[in-house]
């Protein structure tokens, strides 16, 4: 009773001393031994408020992150709140020794052990808060989008480790795909220092993708392209594949320095490849919706650009596709780019580039899909992503089902790309309709 007495203000007119209800003003070592153990008390709760993540906290699980990522994620925070806990503890221990003995020394002692706590602070929220905005991400109106892709992401993993000549250890948590608006597709890799993470390891495959992509799903072709980075580092690919591709083409007799740009741009020719590998002709129109712009843009060369140009990046998939025994669609593309771009002409790039282009191609192509790896289980690329007629027409009635709004059934989530692009370019059904039998399927199959 007397607490809530004090806790009422003092009628209009009384004095704080006549009520009691105030207390005397602090003296001046009253307010610095408040202030300074406040210090202590910030930190101690910073460190406690960033805690690891829990399963139940972001949403439906069918959509939200997996325990796998959730581990995986703590495990990295705990590196970063090993370094907090003691530079709190030490702050702590200097706030005490401050209001013991309040003098200059040892004030300054606790200042600096603020301001280097106040940094451990910083460093780990902005790694707790790229996390937390990720996995929010899964409670709102675009998880089952997200999830959607993950379910891809994860049929190109599955397959490849199914297809490879002998067992490699599983790689995991699986790739996590998330939004991001004013940019384009794009991956961290598992594995690698990323500045979001203080420079710390990534620990699973991060795929970003913006709004366009995800509205559209036949131009998801990108998923696979992104996922076949990480394939490329997961499969022991990193550096066998830049060091053939030189090999063979300093052997063709492709100029040295030719060969050297072409080395240079091993990583998204790949991507490219393997996406195409994996999806089938589909892939090849959706590359097409990302490179097919003005002539200027389309023909320029940069001399330190890690993708081929994009004139040339058409015809290597063209190549593949005929490779794989796709004529009629390789025909239909490379006429399609022909009558885009008639003149060909390379903007800026040495002359010897265009002009060996014809045979570099074919010995870049047979370089990475055509030639077994050893990492591969002494198999070729294409052979462990096999992609053969009998797959396209799994993707064209897969095509004829969604838009009759019907399950596709038992064919692969990656798949459901070339169906549903197969399905627009068809004029199967309206775009919207579509969409939403894709997004609705790959969403079933999460659940």
């Amino acid at each position: 009773m007397r607490a809530a007495v004090e806790a009422l203000p003092a009628a209009s007119g009384e004095s704080a001393s006549s009520t009691g209800s105030r207390r005397a003003r602090p003296s001046g070592n009253d307010e610095l031994t408040a202030w300074v153990l406040s210090q202590a008390t910030n930190v101690e709760r910073h460190l406690d408020a960033l805690r690891p993540f829990r399963w139940s906290e972001f949403g439906d699980p069918a959509t939200g992150p997996s325990r796998a990522h959730l581990v995986a994620v703590n495990r990295t925070m705990a590196t970063l709140r090993k370094p907090l806990f003691s530079a709190t503890r030490a702050v702590r221990r200097t706030a005490e020794e401050a209001v013991a003995r309040p003098e200059r020394a040892e004030l300054a002692r606790l200042l600096r052990a603020k301001s280097r706590a106040q940094r451990w602070v910083k460093t780990t929220e902005g790694v707790w808060d790229f996390y937390l905005d990720l996995f929010n991400q899964r409670q709102g109106a675009f998880a089952p989008w997200l999830v959607a892709c993950d379910r891809v992401a994860l049929d190109c993993y599955q397959y490849a480790y199914l297809g490879i000549g002998h067992w490699r250890s599983i790689p995991t948590p699986p790739p996590f795909c998330y939004l991001r608006t004013g940019s384009g597709p794009a991956t961290s890799r598992r594995g690698i220092p990323l500045r979001r993470l203080g420079n710390r390891l990534n620990p699973f495959p991060l795929i970003q993708l913006p709004y366009h992509r995800l509205v559209n799903p036949w131009t998801l072709g990108a998923v696979l392209h992104e996922v076949s980075h990480n394939l490329q580092n997961d499969l022991g690919l990193a550096r066998a594949i830049p060091l053939r591709v030189a090999a063979r083409l300093v052997e063709a007799g492709v100029p040295r320095a030719i060969a050297g740009v072409w080395v240079r741009w091993n990583r998204e020719t790949f991507a490219d490849l393997s996406a195409l590998l994996l999806g089938g002709p589909a892939v090849v129109g959706s590359l097409f919706d990302v490179i097919g712009r003005t002539e200027l843009e389309t023909t320029a060369f940069n001399p330190r650009g890690v993708h081929p140009v994009p004139y040339l990046r058409a015809k290597i998939s063209v190549e593949l596709l005929r490779r794989m025994g796709f004529d009629r669609h390789a025909e239909a593309y490379a006429s399609m780019w022909h009558r885009l771009y008639p003149r060909a002409k390379l903007i800026n790039a040495p002359p010897a580039l265009l002009k060996t282009a014809d045979k570099a191609i074919p010995v870049v192509v047979e370089a990475m899909c055509f030639t077994s790896f050893p990492s591969l289980g002494r198999r070729s690329l294409a052979q462990a992503l096999r992609f053969e007629a009998k797959e396209q027409a799994m993707i064209e009635e897969a095509a004829e089902r969604l838009a009759d709004g019907v399950s596709p059934g038992v064919v692969p989530e990656r798949f459901l790309i070339g169906a549903v692009r197969f399905a627009l370019e068809e004029r199967m059904a309206p775009p919207k309709r579509l969409f939403g039998f894709f997004m609705e399927e790959l969403g079933r199959r999460a659940r």
